[in-house]
């Protein structure tokens, strides 16, 4: 139904004897203009449905809360019915644009959990101190393949060893960080 054709049968006007907690007054008014108050709405919301539903219930809200209006003795309730609603409108629509944007909660289960700073900060210092207590040639090597991201050839020509030491030198030292990291879980090699 057009909301701009005219209608066949004009609305009841409304008693202006009516209190505003008379349900009557509020379903007569849902019944002449929610169709049309609900398209209109539609519009103005880029097509939310539900966000229309909830601008129309806030509008009748507004008639159930300013009983004079309905006392105002106009023909048709329906253009003081729009104006009101298309405030609340732009009301709602600012009120979105001036908020961060609303997050799809399907998106938040996929989503990676934020890891903790205080144990990321305890994990780094606990590191620190199992790298610490390698002896200078296991932690030199360490330094090199791991940190720095150097090849065992590389490595070894930079520590002036065989690589065959480097790759040794690398194993041990790995399984003694594993035993002093073994709390963590870690995978750090044999």
């Amino acid at each position: 139904m057009d909301p701009r054709a005219p209608r066949k049968e004009p609305p009841v006007p409304l008693s202006p004897t009516l209190p505003r907690t008379d349900p009557e007054a509020l379903a007569e008014l849902q019944r002449d203009h929610g169709r049309a108050l609900f398209g209109f709405l539609v519009g103005l919301t880029a097509g939310d449905a539900q966000r229309a539903e909830d601008l129309v219930q806030e509008t009748l809200v507004r008639v159930w809360q300013h009983p004079e209006a309905l006392a105002s003795g106009h023909e048709s309730m329906r253009p003081w019915l729009f104006t009101v609603a298309r405030r609340l409108a732009i009301d709602a629509r600012r009120a979105r644009l001036s908020r961060p944007l609303e997050v799809d909660p399907e998106g938040l289960e996929q989503a990676p959990a934020p890891e903790d700073a205080v144990a990321g900060s305890v994990t780094a210092i606990d590191v620190r101190r199992a790298v610490g207590s390698l002896g200078p040639e296991h932690r030199e090597v360490l330094l090199q393949v791991y940190f720095r991201d150097r090849s065992v050839a590389e490595a070894a020509a930079e520590l002036g060893i065989p690589a065959g030491t480097v790759k040794s030198r690398t194993y041990y030292a790995l399984r003694a960080l594993k035993k002093g990291l073994q709390g963590y879980g870690y995978g750090l090699g044999a």
